[in-house]
């Protein structure tokens, strides 16, 4: 992601770069100039994202593509696509098919909370929206992707289940606006751009592929990096590991104890080193959770110079970090409260969203 193109996102949208832009976090991306152009040119596309429900309730890695999900659809103005992918947790884990339908329901409520807009946002589950124009693109899909490609991208084994093989066409399906013909009518011609980490681009690989052999135009990708873990910036952020997550509902309490407790320290073993050598921001815990959350550019650079130089203290830098992470938690919590039941209809109901092609 060159800073020409982020330059050219800025002056089309009259907006400022997300600090995820700006700051690297988004580092790549497939195709991103064909949504630009198109921009530009006052033709449409949309956005598709999507989520499979892990726990009952999101992490802060699990926010960060919502995050920039969220600034996307502000700055360019389209309408969003969410999948929940239920049936894939159910085929991936031992669980029961009312216990996905749960969480799920429960990682709805998380992601509205992010601020989407209603008006040009869908938020889907598999379970329940199979529709006929969806299904033939799943199959579409199934018959371009032999079974020794699938194995070859996915690392499927005989072991496997034919679900966990068919899944894949599932997640490509909503790449395609005649997946929707409530949103788009009979439009096939409408592109989509997919903000996702870089552990999905084999789904959206196998997808480009297969798009032009269905005469449907290639999705085009940005790719964000991971939040990492409490425990350090070579892992990321694991629901299954509680004491590794900062967890959207979490108090301020416990956002406070764990990364007082948990998050690893780039500072050195003793105060007077630390005052002599500085800290290393690179794999500083508390300071990537600022490179991600705090706005102010220049307070982050100078947050770094001071902890760099050994100025600021491994404490200090947490404290900062704490009231980041609780300003960021806190904001989301305050609207999950006002998230009900009749709010997830509103978002999942089958409806046309409010845009024009």
């Amino acid at each position: 992601m060159t800073q020409e193109l982020i330059d050219r996102i800025v002056k089309m949208t009259g907006k400022p770069a997300h600090p995820m832009l700006r700051r690297g976090m988004i580092f790549a991306h497939r195709d991103i100039e064909v949504m630009l152009k198109r921009k530009e040119e006052g033709k449409p596309f949309f956005l598709y994202t999507g989520r499979g429900a892990s726990s009952g309730s999101l992490h802060l890695g699990h926010l960060v593509p919502f995050i920039l999900t969220k600034y996307l659809q502000d700055a360019f103005d389209v309408p969003l696509i969410i999948q929940m992918t239920d049936d894939e947790k159910y085929l991936w884990k031992d669980l029961k098919v009312d216990e996905t339908k749960k969480m799920t329901k429960e990682n709805i409520k998380d992601i509205i909370s992010v601020g989407f807009d209603p008006k040009k946002t869908f938020i889907f589950t598999n379970f329940d929206y199979m529709c006929p124009p969806f299904y033939e693109n799943v199959v579409k899909v199934w018959k371009c992707v032999t079974t020794n490609q699938s194995r070859a991208i996915f690392g499927f084994t005989n072991e496997d289940s034919m679900g966990k093989a068919a899944f894949p066409a599932i997640e490509s399906a909503p790449c395609f606006s005649s997946s929707f013909p409530h949103i788009f009518g009979k439009r096939v011609d409408i592109p989509c751009l997919v903000p996702c980490a870089i552990d999905q681009d084999p789904y959206f690989r196998m997808t480009r592929d297969v798009a032009p052999r269905l005469k449907y135009p290639k999705p085009s990708l940005i790719f964000s990096t991971f939040l990492p873990a409490l425990q350090g910036a070579q892992t990321k952020m694991n629901a299954s590991e509680p004491l590794s997550c900062i967890f959207i509902n979490d108090t301020p309490k416990q956002i406070k104890n764990k990364i007082n407790r948990e998050a690893f320290s780039g500072g050195q073993p003793t105060v007077e080193e630390h005052r002599q050598k500085g800290g290393n921001c690179d794999v500083d815990i508390s300071f990537q959770f600022l490179k991600f959350f705090l706005d102010d550019d220049d307070q982050l650079e100078q947050i770094q110079q001071d902890y760099t130089s050994g100025k600021m203290l491994t404490g200090e830098l947490k404290q900062l970090a704490i009231a980041e992470v609780q300003r960021v938690i806190g904001e989301i919590a305050e609207r999950r409260k006002q998230v009900t039941d009749a709010t997830v209809e509103e978002f999942t109901k089958i409806r046309p969203l409010a845009y024009k092609y």
